[in-house]
This record gives structure tokens, C-alpha cells and sequence, in this order.
């Protein structure tokens, strides 16, 4: 796939953009106030893979909590700002790593000067968001509602704004919570904009609904080579908007690090809980860090054949199964035996494999 080629910014050491590998992002749903809990959270996501956090500050407390938590957070820190402009004065005086704003809303063109200004000091881009829900009036009495060509207007405006301040270190991005205008959003953004793009679905809901729709219209513009990083926003737990986004990441052939799990459905031939297997061998993997691929099938007949191409995998009969590697049988075992065997022949192949290197 050819991704389409954007400007690069850096949020701390992070690229974004200019053909970088795409970081996921999430956002703390703790009080930003609350530092000591937003880094043990900060600290949960960046365990889960979180490449780039965003933090909400609302007020001056917030705000006052920022010099902590980026000193102490593991990964870059984004500050989210709506309308008041001193709020983003204070997080770049803190050293925030990028600030998300709105520029139409924060007060004016001198306070966006006095925000562009601040942040073009430090080095520190923004984020021009702009959001089908929170158009300009003056936008929605033109298209009669949020269209793609409303968003991009939006966000056209907002970037003369910034320039105009003689700032154009912005990254952009273009949600709706309707999965088909984000797309087209985004798909009019790529061709208009020189910008690296933040890709998302807004508002998407729960784990189940909130991941499908994300997988969608994330996973639709990434495979046109749209987007330079990517949040996946769920009513839930962040550590699982996480998970998401690593899995849209591999699923549409972007990202290829870690381990990918495949596994057979299951039919009248199963004789083995395929469905407890899978869970069990996919949360055991959780902290595996390799390159590979596993299979957990639910037939000894066809499985190691239907699973060639993964590096290990097991196989289902009637209360056991099989171990393969690479297609071929390496033992077999009891049903209540086969995650722990799984686990333990690619720990010991990781061990040795690392001990190699060094």
C-alpha cells in the first residue's frame, strides 16, 4: 500500500506524518488535576502500546498539573484546550509535546496569535480539530448540516488563522461520529491539505459497536493510505482503545510488529472449547513482544494444513490436540494442556532467539 505523503512534525520524539510508522494515541479519562492518577494510568496505556496521550484541561488546575505529569509521563503528553487561550499558554509553559485546539473558539485572532506564538518557541505543533458536531453556524446555514465539505471549510479557515500568525507546525484532523462522512471528510482532506492527518471516528460508543465502527472508517482510509495516526474513541476502558487501534493497525497491513493471533470459527467438527482456547492463548499473549503469528484451530484433520503460514499454533480433537510449528506436529496434549504448552514452546524459542542477539 502507498501511503499518501504529508508534511513530518514531531510531538516530542514522535514523528507523525512524512511517511513515519503511524502511533496510536489515546486520551486519560482521569482528572488531569489528578497527576499522581492520570500517570499510573498514562503508565497502563504506554504498557498497552500508547505511543502519544491526550489530556483534557479544562481549568487552571488542570493546567497546574501539567509540569508534573510531563516530566514523569513515559510518552509524549498532548494538551486539549477549548476556549480559553490561557489554558494553552500554560500547557506550552509546561512542556507539553502538541496542543489540540480549536482556534475558532478560543477568543479571537490575538489570543491565537498569543497561543502561535508560544508554541512556535518551543517547538511545539498543534492540532487544528475539527469536529462534525461543533461546526460554525455560519457553516451549517451554508450546507445545512455537517457535509465533507463543510469539515474541510472548517478546517481551512482554522488553518489561515494559525498561518496567518505565521505558524505551520499543525497536524489535522476531521471527525464525525457518522462512519461514511468521516471518510469522505478525511478522503477531501488528503487531497487539500499538505498536513499529517489524525484519523478517528468520534463518539463511536461501547467496546463492541465503538470498535467496529472504528475498524470502518479507520481501517477504510488506511488501506487508501490516509492517515498518520490514529485514536480510537470508545466508550470504555482507554487501555482497550489502545488494543483497538494496535489491531486496525495490523489488520490493515501497516504495522506488522507483534504477535497476531488467528483462529478458525468454530463448526459441527469441534470437539474441543475452541472459544475458551482462543481467549485463553490471546491473553497469554498479551505480553509476549515477537514477530509472529499464532493459530489456535479447532480441527487435528485440516488445522496445522489451514494454518501453514503461522510460526505456532494448536489444534483441537476430541478433549486434546496438537502443538505445530510452522505446520509441522510437535506434540500432542491434553485439552486442559495446550495453552500452557503453546506459551511455554514460544517463551523458550523467545528465550533462546534473544539470547542469540546479544
Amino acid at each position: 500500500m502507498e501511503r499518501k505523503l504529508t508534511r513530518q512534525i514531531h510531538v516530542g520524539p514522535v514523528p507523525v506524518g512524512g511517511g513515519a510508522p503511524i502511533p496510536v494515541q489515546s486520551m486519560c479519562n482521569t482528572p488531569t488535576a489528578d497527576a499522581k492518577a492520570t500517570l499510573e494510568q498514562i503508565a497502563r496505556l504506554a504498557d498497552a502500546g500508547c505511543e502519544i496521550i491526550r489530556l483534557a484541561v479544562p481549568d487552571q488546575a488542570a493546567a497546574d498539573a501539567l509540569p508534573e505529569i510531563v516530566r514523569h509521563a513515559p510518552i509524549p503528553v498532548v494538551a486539549d484546550i477549548h476556549f480559553d487561550h490561557r489554558l494553552a499558554l500554560a500547557a506550552a509553559k509546561a512542556g507539553v509535546h502538541k496542543i489540540r485546539i480549536n482556534p475558532g473558539n478560543i477568543g479571537g485572532a490575538e489570543n491565537v496569535r498569543r497561543v502561535a506564538e508560544a508554541c512556535r518557541e518551543r517547538g511545539i505543533p498543534i492540532r487544528v480539530g475539527v469536529n462534525g458536531g461543533s461546526l460554525e453556524r455560519r457553516l451549517l446555514e451554508r450546507y445545512g448540516r455537517p457535509t465533507p465539505e463543510a469539515l474541510v471549510e472548517s478546517a481551512r479557515g482554522h488553518i489561515e488563522l494559525l498561518r496567518r500568525c505565521d505558524f505551520d507546525d499543525i497536524a489535522l484532523s476531521m471527525k464525525s461520529s457518522t462512519v461514511p462522512l468521516t471518510i469522505a471528510a478525511y478522503r477531501l482532506a488528503a487531497e487539500a491539505f499538505p498536513y499529517p492527518l489524525h484519523v478517528g471516528v468520534t463518539e463511536t460508543g461501547t467496546a463492541y459497536h465503538g470498535v467496529i465502527r472504528s475498524a470502518v472508517g479507520i481501517g477504510t482510509l488506511l488501506s487508501e493510505g490516509i492517515g498518520d495516526t490514529i485514536r480510537v474513541s470508545l466508550t470504555a476502558d482507554p487501555v482497550e482503545e489502545v488494543r483497538a487501534g494496535i489491531a486496525i493497525l495490523k489488520a490493515a497491513g501497516v504495522r506488522r510488529e507483534g504477535v497476531r493471533l488467528v483462529a478458525c470459527p468454530t463448526c459441527g467438527r469441534t470437539q474441543i472449547d475452541l472459544i475458551g482456547l482462543a481467549h485463553a492463548v490471546e491473553e497469554r499473549l498479551r505480553g509476549i513482544d515477537r514477530d509472529i503469528t499464532v493459530a489456535v484451530m479447532g480441527c487435528v484433520v485440516n488445522g496445522p494444513g489451514e494454518a501453514r503460514e503461522a510460526d505456532y499454533g494448536v489444534a483441537g480433537g476430541k478433549d486434546c490436540g496438537i502443538l505445530f510449528r510452522k505446520g509441522e506436529t510437535v506434540g500432542k496434549y491434553p485439552a486442559d494442556r495446550l495453552c500452557d504448552a503453546l506459551i511455554d514452546l514460544i517463551c523458550r524459542e523467545e528465550a533462546i532467539d534473544e539470547k542469540s542477539r546479544t
